[in-house]
């Protein structure tokens, strides 16, 4: 005769223990408890967290903002923009663009559009008492009306030349001349000292991304050159705008075109290609800040997986007790863990939060647009959740490994 043993109302045999089980809800439960009795190492724990993340997004928002500013002015400025100088390297000697150079250039049928800025070679000062060796790095040249429209330059105050004032003495400043000339606003007339004449200020300009040189000159007109400095109108430098389908093209016949018996002599250059060697080079400082960024997510790490193996030491008494009352030892791990990765998750958010802060304000105050790739977000988050994993699988299973009675009798 053969009895059955008894069964509970769950079905389990009377007498018998009932298998462990911790709920997920459970799991996340305790480890938040864990940690809200710990708040302030929890808090500086998350928050080296925090500042690897912030560096990461941070970096990789401001990096692609820049980038789209850079780029957005390179397409303003245009691309096909060519300058043309005296070539300067070995053997070029004292070389110099012939004075047919604008009117040959014009007759390339790919150039749109030519303008040239001619060296007056004398000194330019706020009043007529500043010794003539203090010219503050400004230089003087004559242009014509062109050159804006060639460079796609803007006027910040009062005007440029036109074909009436360009016979007449009157100066047009570049933005950094202006600066160290004290030229700040032209509401009231403004004369400065050039060649020993007086001559009133007639516009000041915005900066030249692609003729950085204008910048720190002043501009007279050509005519006006001609008839009160008595210069010969020799081009110092000639600016070409081209067919966007023939830059290259164009550019290997300039040289030939200009001076065919000495092209070795006649430099020929495209300043976007700074612009764009500017990127690259941002670029390139952008994989460095990230590089610091990683390390201050791992040490980030560290302090979390420090913090986790402290906890461990200090609470051999709890997870002893919980050892004795039937927690299994994937319990007490998945406690450990879910804290690890409890606090690289908040440190990942807030990092996320304070990288996007960063960005938008120091984007919006350069007036760029503000960028924030979604591979600084979702891998910010990411990146710190696996931190916290490895930080807090070590002390897992550390505590995972205490035993009930050696924890009991050590509390």
């Amino acid at each position: 005769m053969t009895f059955e043993p008894a069964q509970s109302a769950h079905g389990t045999p009377v007498g018998a223990i009932a298998p462990s089980r911790l709920r997920l809800s459970e799991v996340i439960r305790v480890g938040l408890g864990s940690l809200a009795a710990r708040k302030l190492r929890s808090v500086l724990s998350a928050l080296g967290i925090a500042i690897g993340i912030a560096s990461l997004v941070s970096v990789l928002g401001l990096s692609d903002s820049s980038k789209s500013a850079l780029l957005d002015q390179i397409g303003a400025l245009g691309t096909n923009l060519l300058t043309v100088e005296a070539g300067s390297g070995f053997g070029a000697g004292d070389a110099a663009l012939p004075g047919t150079a604008v009117a040959t250039v014009g007759r390339v049928s790919t150039v749109e559009a030519t303008a040239a800025v001619y060296s007056v070679g004398v000194g330019v000062y706020r009043n007529d008492l500043v010794p003539e060796d203090r010219t503050g790095g400004i230089s003087v040249f004559a242009t014509d009306p062109g050159l804006m429209g060639t460079l796609n330059g803007s006027i910040a105050q009062g005007a440029f030349f036109t074909e009436a004032t360009r016979a007449h003495p009157v100066a047009v400043v570049g933005a950094v001349a202006a600066e160290r000339l004290g030229i700040r606003s032209l509401d009231t007339p403004v004369e400065l000292y050039i060649g020993g004449r007086w001559v009133e200020v007639l516009g000041v300009l915005e900066p030249f991304a692609l003729a950085a040189d204008l910048d720190r000159a002043v501009l007279i007109g050509d005519l006006a050159a001609e008839t009160y400095y008595d210069v010969e109108l020799a081009p110092t430098v000639v600016y070409v705008r081209v067919d966007e389908d023939h830059i290259d093209a164009t550019r290997d016949v300039l040289a030939g075109t200009i001076d065919p018996e000495n092209p070795e002599e006649v430099e020929i250059s495209r300043p976007s290609d700074l612009l764009e060697a500017r990127s690259a080079a941002e670029s390139s400082f952008t994989g460095l800040f990230l590089g610091l960024g990683a390390v201050a997510l791992l040490v980030g790490g560290i302090g979390v997986a420090n913090v986790m193996v402290i906890g461990v030491i200090e609470r051999r008494g709890e997870i002893g007790l919980r050892r004795a009352i039937g927690a299994t030892r994937a319990h007490i791990r998945r406690q450990f863990l879910t804290e690890a990765l409890t606090l690289a998750s908040l440190g990942g958010a807030v990092g996320v939060l304070m990288g996007v802060s960063v960005t938008y304000v120091y984007a919006t105050a350069q007036g760029w647009r503000v960028i924030i790739p979604t591979v600084a977000l979702v891998g910010g988050l990411a990146a710190a959740v696996l931190i916290g994993a490895i930080a807090g699988l070590y002390p897992a299973i550390r505590a995972a490994r205490v035993s009930p009675t050696e924890a009991l009798r050590s509390d």
